[in-house]
């Protein structure tokens, strides 16, 4: 079993899990930890807790001691220092005209190194500063861009409700806001009032959003007509948390309703809908099947109908079985002529073989004769 305990290097600042030991830990006591930038004092979050080694996170470090007076003493010399580093290094940035705003020092455990957090529109070239700065203090600087919701984070305030900001005291986390929030919410959409110490959207216009969906169903909106207990009108104000709404009739009255009073007019609607269709069913069913075969006869003699194309092919069937040819239309070609009976036959035996000889023998032979028979004539 390893005993974990979580900790925090800046108040409201994620948690790292670490292994407390044999150490006897409680939340709110300092402790001496190794990080892979060194040692750094750190304040305990929560209790230590056993877990099996099997669920233990890989690469778990170990807290080394609790701090001591003279740890404390330390982190205190460093205080001053960050002050003094401070107003120099925002001097600097004055002296050298850079676009950027210095917004918290910080030094580490031992001294051995400076970070300095700062905020700007674009990047910025700072060699020159940081030149500056480690001639002036001889340790190691680094500079550290932030956005405008960590550094009222690191500078911490008092918001428009009169506590301490959410993101300086609790909040961990920063999650995604939008105005949907604050229209779900009936808030005025006034910048000034829907937005924190950074310049954002409040981070706590979220915390509520959730109830409000929920509370909001069933619930009209602001100028949709309802008709319901023998009012009808159009909906002039909503009050989610209460759960009613109230509604303003055609004679200037004002109805206060729930949505439980539309749920009972919808019930009572449907009642009167289902007794109207069982109703009408034995009707439809009682229709005489008389009609039904007269409507079927008329779309069948609607398809039987001849249309002009088949009555001219009619006419043309007609024609060419008393064999006359068709007469065409004007711009349509003339149909073919059929080829009569005999000319299908002499193909035929034009094929066969030995047809054509037999043929020009029997030819041969009649042309003879005609000639014997034409010279017997001459005198």
């Amino acid at each position: 079993m390893i005993n974990i305990v979580k900790i925090q290097f800046h108040t409201a600042e994620k948690l790292y899990d670490f292994n407390a030991g044999g150490l006897d830990l409680s939340p709110g006591d300092r402790v001496i930890v190794e990080t892979d930038r060194g040692r750094s004092m750190a304040l305990v979050a929560t209790r230590p807790s056993p877990v099996p080694d099997e669920l233990a996170p890989e690469s778990l470090k170990s807290i080394l001691r609790k701090a001591s007076q003279a740890d404390l003493e330390a982190a205190e010399r460093n205080r001053s220092r960050e002050k003094e580093t401070f107003d120099f290094c925002e001097a600097k940035i004055a002296e050298r005209n850079l676009e950027m705003k210095l917004v918290k020092v910080e030094y580490v455990y031992d001294g051995s190194k400076a970070i300095f957090y700062f905020t700007a529109d674009g990047r910025i070239d700072f060699r020159d500063l940081v030149k500056d700065l480690a001639h002036q203090f001889h340790t190691r600087i680094e500079m550290r861009q932030i956005g405008v919701r960590d550094e009222a984070k690191l500078v911490g305030g008092i918001g428009i409700c009169g506590r301490e900001l959410c993101c300086s005291s609790f909040l961990r986390d920063f999650a995604p806001v939008s105005v949907k929030m604050a229209k779900e919410q009936n808030l005025a959409l006034n910048p000034t009032k829907i937005s924190g110490q950074c310049g954002r959207l409040l981070c706590c216009l979220g915390y509520e959003f959730e109830t409000y969906c929920e509370l909001r169903k069933g619930l009209p909106k602001c100028g949709k007509q309802v008709k319901c207990c023998k009012a009808e009108g159009e909906v002039i104000k909503v009050n989610t948390l209460g759960r009613h709404f109230t509604v303003r009739t055609t004679d200037s009255r004002e109805v206060i309703l729930t949505p439980e009073d539309l749920l009972a007019e919808s019930r009572v609607e449907g009642t009167e809908l289902e007794v109207a269709e069982k109703s009408t069913t034995p009707v439809d069913e009682q229709r005489p099947r008389q009609q039904q075969r007269q409507r079927q006869a008329q779309r069948q003699g609607q398809k039987q109908r001849p249309t002009k194309d088949s009555q001219q092919q009619a006419k043309s069937g007609d024609q060419q079985s008393r064999g006359q040819q068709p007469v065409a239309r004007q711009g349509q070609q003339k149909p073919p002529q059929q080829q009569t009976v005999e000319e299908p036959q002499r193909d035929e035996q034009e094929k066969k073989p030995g047809g054509g000889r037999r043929r020009s023998r029997n030819r041969n032979r009649q042309g003879g004769k005609g000639k014997q028979e034409k010279a017997k004539e001459t005198p």
